[in-house]
């Protein structure tokens, strides 16, 4: 008799959910279907976010015996709470993303000033990171946007200047360990201008450090951005994101809870997802943990 070969050896298996665990895959799935959603949120939508419908407000969900027609039920206005949380889904990634994207840019270029330059220039750049780190971002946007107004520009550069002093710290350490190792004055030697020691050889090897820390950062800028809108002072209507519609679900919530309930399981289950995935790339990427 011939044995039986098993399609997938318990080895390959048990080697798979070492390197992909169950919680990391469900976590990289929502990621991914929020990215979907946000990409395609002008097809997914069934209604228009500010459509009005006076005769449905306050429609219950499906699963609290509403109709199909609003199945997450609709808003005090009669707008279907579906539709908007897709589209405010879509505007909440994409301030996050560039937040993130421009704390990581101004950050690491700052990290990179004060080790090229040191003493004076690295002070300066040393004293901006203490000041950024001992006073809450929060008290800093608030008067930002009480005293020069809001516009979403305006708001999505401000996101993005909350936690650049993480990657000034990142970057200025191991641009200083990279100058002790000897392979950026090799290549600075061999006629390499500043730039491009610091584009092409320095930050390829801090990258990784970087990425992790983004993935830490994300998160907190969709909270970020939930708590200004919560409180009025970030995305302004007719737009709509995540933090406002649960500012608007508040007032509803004893008669209508899924307005605000809807939104703030998507903040949960996004910024935990995104926790989730930074915490298994830092132990893939970090070759001290291997």
């Amino acid at each position: 008799m011939s044995a039986v070969t098993e399609p997938f050896p318990r080895g390959s298996i048990s080697r798979f959910f070492e390197a992909w665990p169950p919680l990391t895959l469900i976590a990289l799935g929502w990621i991914a279907l929020m990215v979907v959603v946000a990409l395609g949120a002008d097809f997914l939508a069934p209604y228009s976010f500010t459509a009005l419908d006076l005769r449905a407000r306050l429609s219950p969900p499906v699963f609290m015996g509403g109709s199909w027609a609003h199945p997450l039920g609709s808003d005090e206005l009669g707008r279907d709470v579906l539709s908007r949380l897709i589209m405010s889904i879509r505007l909440s990634l994409l301030i996050a993303f560039c937040g993130t994207l421009i704390a990581a840019a101004f950050g690491t270029t700052m990290g990179f000033v004060a080790a090229h330059f040191r003493r004076k220039v690295e002070a300066v750049v040393l004293m901006m990171i203490d000041f950024q780190a001992s006073v809450p971002f929060l008290i800093i946007a608030l008067a930002v946007l009480a005293f020069f107004g809001n516009s979403l520009i305006l708001f999505v550069v401000l996101m993005g200047l909350n936690s650049w002093e993480r990657y000034a710290r990142i970057a200025r350490g191991l641009t200083l360990s990279a100058n002790e190792q000897g392979y950026a004055a090799a290549v600075r030697q061999l006629g390499a201008s500043n730039l491009r020691v610091y584009g092409l050889h320095v930050l390829p090897n801090i990258a990784s450090t970087l990425i992790v820390s983004m993935t830490i950062t994300f998160p907190e800028t969709i909270l970020l951005e939930s708590g200004l809108s919560f409180l009025g002072l970030g995305v302004q209507p007719p737009l709509s994101s995540l933090g406002n519609m649960v500012g608007y679900g508040r007032e509803y919530l004893t008669r209508a809870p899924w307005i605000m309930l809807c939104p703030a399981a998507v903040i949960v289950l996004s910024t935990l997802s995104i926790s989730i995935v930074g915490d298994w790339l830092r132990d893939r990427l970090d070759p001290t943990l291997r």
